[in-house]
């Protein structure tokens, strides 16, 4: 019994003798890092920069009044077509890492674009047109905006450098509007046209403070430790509000305030920028 012991234990010691060995002909491999909480990434204050390019941009029809002699309100009227540009932006921001997984900042954007559209009027546009004739209107104005927001984050880990991130953010925006070109032509009615051409006008324009907020989403790289790279998009909602006033003609016959609104509109935009933590 004890011979049958002794050689069991003998073949287990000459298992383990091999298996050591073999375990030590195996080179160890490093699986990439990934970092979930349990070592920290570089916390406290950052500052960052953004560039940006709002690819499609889509914004309601602006609504004006048109005033007639005597100061009555002869119609309100939307834009047949009304088509924002494409704008690039740029800003700049301040923000705080709490911890792996939170951060929160304040940020500042600039950008400027144009709108371009067409509406139609019931009415001749001069006394030079006969009754039945319709007067419309080539429109043109361009916009400039300060947008400052608070904005929070969420990161989702870090995968071999990379960290996958959600937000939101809200604040106010100021647009500020160009004045407006107008060129009026007739369409012909149930009369036809007299061939008139029609100089263009200005309406002045408007500038007002607008709620905005955004959704965020994209990821950044750590190029060192303090120094991320930072590619994303963001949605932006921008109230609607105040475009141009009335013209002089208009003024004289008791018209004041704003002639027209504009419904705001949404930019859809990739960006790119740099975060630096600092202390």
């Amino acid at each position: 019994m004890l011979r049958q012991w002794g050689i069991l234990g003998v073949a287990l010691l000459a298992g383990c003798v091999a298996t050591a060995a073999a375990a030590a002909d195996f080179e160890i491999i490093d699986a990439p890092e990934i970092r979930l909480g349990g070592a920290s990434v570089a916390q406290g204050w950052y500052i960052r920069g953004d560039l940006g390019y709002a690819g499609w941009v889509k914004g309601g029809k602006p609504s004006y009044t048109v005033y007639q002699p005597g100061g009555t309100v002869f119609s309100t009227e939307t834009f047949d077509t009304a088509r924002f540009s494409e704008p690039f932006s740029y800003g700049a921001g301040m923000g705080y890492q709490f911890n792996n997984f939170l951060r929160a900042d304040l940020t500042t954007d600039f950008f400027s674009g144009k709108l371009s559209g067409r509406s139609d009027v019931a009415l001749p546009c001069s006394a030079a047109e006969p009754a039945g004739t319709e007067c419309g209107f080539n429109h043109k104005a361009g916009y400039s905006a300060i947008n400052v927001m608070a904005n929070g984050y969420v990161d989702l880990g870090t995968f071999a450098g990379f960290t996958p991130y959600v937000g939101a953010g809200a604040g106010v925006t100021n647009l500020r509007w160009d004045d407006l070109k107008s060129t009026p032509y007739c369409i012909d009615g149930s009369a036809a046209c007299s061939g008139t051409t029609y100089a263009s006008g200005t309406l002045p324009g408007y500038d007002s403070w607008r709620f905005t907020y955004a959704l965020m989403a994209g990821a950044s790289y750590d190029i060192t430790e303090r120094v991320k790279l930072d590619l994303g998009y963001r949605f932006t909602d921008i109230d609607g509000g105040k475009t141009f006033g009335y013209g002089a003609a208009e003024r004289g016959w008791g018209a004041s305030g704003a002639k027209g609104h504009d419904e705001g509109f949404q930019k859809h935009e990739i960006r790119a920028g740099i975060r630096i933590t600092t202390w």
